[in-house]
């Protein structure tokens, strides 16, 4: 079973402090949705509330349209996988995913097979009987998820659940939890403040600033046509290039004159002496030069001293590119740039808020 959820104008007061101002989502059964932002902008609040460990002020909550804002943690049939992980060190792996059903009284022959399911379904089978201080971190993280779906929940809550985990793990881990989430078909709600692991795991990712929600939209739509300046730099690394300087030129007449064009580092490159204008075309001096592995990250500076970061691919050569040399980069695709209006509301500074 998975169910819809409906948060709907919903306002949090801890202390003295609004924490959350009015948000509203809508996520549709077996949806991955990530709460994205910085420390402070009320995505974990947000999780809490969904769970039941925080109360509202104001507002609806709804499972399936069922008003559960003042059901029980219990009586809300969730999942939750915290940053900790939270195993019980004197349970064997086994019994810490039985631990659920045991805890609502199933028999013992049904704990032993669920437990051997999940773990299957994590592909940690022939582990039941181990400790789980003898796991690694990504083990004990699956061993928590499989802990967290084998109640059969409606709706699974992941809380930073990798922020324990090395680059490479993590990035293996991203790819792991989605796998299981579309195997299993569970609404999934979960809080990051890494984008690469909201973008890799999510069908929609809301991104809030300030106990609000700036953004909601999927992976791409976000990335590639940002609502205002927050999300384009929040977001991966933007340049941002206002249309009204001198910076930017452009030579499609049907440009707008006003605004702010976001343009990605991986979309410019390099232009030779005998490339056209058409398109998009920054020229300014090259600063640094860097190589990153996978790409060599290019700054450059405009005449009216504005920064410029395009990547180019590792095996471009790059002995040209010499510092405070003239260089000119172009967009040549005008499809891959944003323009952000004037008229796009820009947040205002976040409160300290937990």
């Amino acid at each position: 079973m998975t169910v819809s959820l409906t948060i709907s104008d919903v306002f949090v007061t801890l202390g003295h402090n609004p924490v959350l101002k009015g948000v509203s989502l809508d996520v549709q059964p077996g949806q991955f949705v990530t709460l994205l932002g910085a420390s402070g902008s009320g995505k974990s609040t947000l999780l809490n509330v969904v769970a039941g460990l925080q109360p509202v002020d104001s507002g609806e909550l709804r499972f399936d349209g069922r008003d559960v804002k003042h059901t029980s943690p219990r009586k809300r049939n969730v999942g939750v996988v915290f940053q900790s992980y939270a195993l019980f060190p004197h349970m064997s792996v086994g019994e810490n995913v039985a631990f659920p059903l045991r805890a609502a009284k199933r028999r013992a022959s049904e704990r032993r097979r669920v437990a051997g399911e999940m773990l299957e379904l994590v592909q940690l089978s022939g582990m039941a009987d181990r400790s789980p201080a003898s796991l690694s971190g990504g083990q004990r993280q699956r061993v928590a998820l499989a802990r967290a779906l084998a109640a059969n929940p409606a709706l699974l809550l992941l809380d930073e659940p990798m922020a324990a985990l090395d680059k490479q793990l993590r990035e293996r881990m991203q790819v792991e939890i989605k796998r299981i989430q579309r195997e299993v078909g569970i609404t999934t709600i979960a809080v990051t403040h890494d984008q690469t692991e909201a973008l890799t795991m999510s069908d929609r990712v809301a991104i809030m600033h300030d106990g609000r929600f700036v953004q909601v939209d999927t992976p791409e739509d976000l990335y590639r046509h940002p609502a205002n300046e927050y999300v384009a730099t929040f977001l991966g690394e933007a340049n941002l290039l206002a249309m009204a300087g001198n910076t930017l030129r452009r030579t499609a007449s049907s440009s707008p004159s006003s605004g702010t064009a976001v343009i990605r580092p991986e979309d410019l490159v390099i232009l030779d002496e005998r490339a056209s204008d058409n398109g998009w075309v920054v020229e300014g001096v090259t600063r640094v030069v860097s190589f990153q592995g996978n790409r060599f990250r290019l700054e450059l500076e405009t005449s009216d001293g504005a920064a410029v970061v395009a990547s180019l691919p590792s095996n471009w050569n790059v002995d040209e590119l010499v510092p405070g040399r003239p260089t000119r980069l172009g967009c040549i695709d005008a499809s891959r740039v944003h323009i952000i209006s004037p008229e796009a509301p820009e947040p205002v500074a976040a409160a300290a808020v937990s």
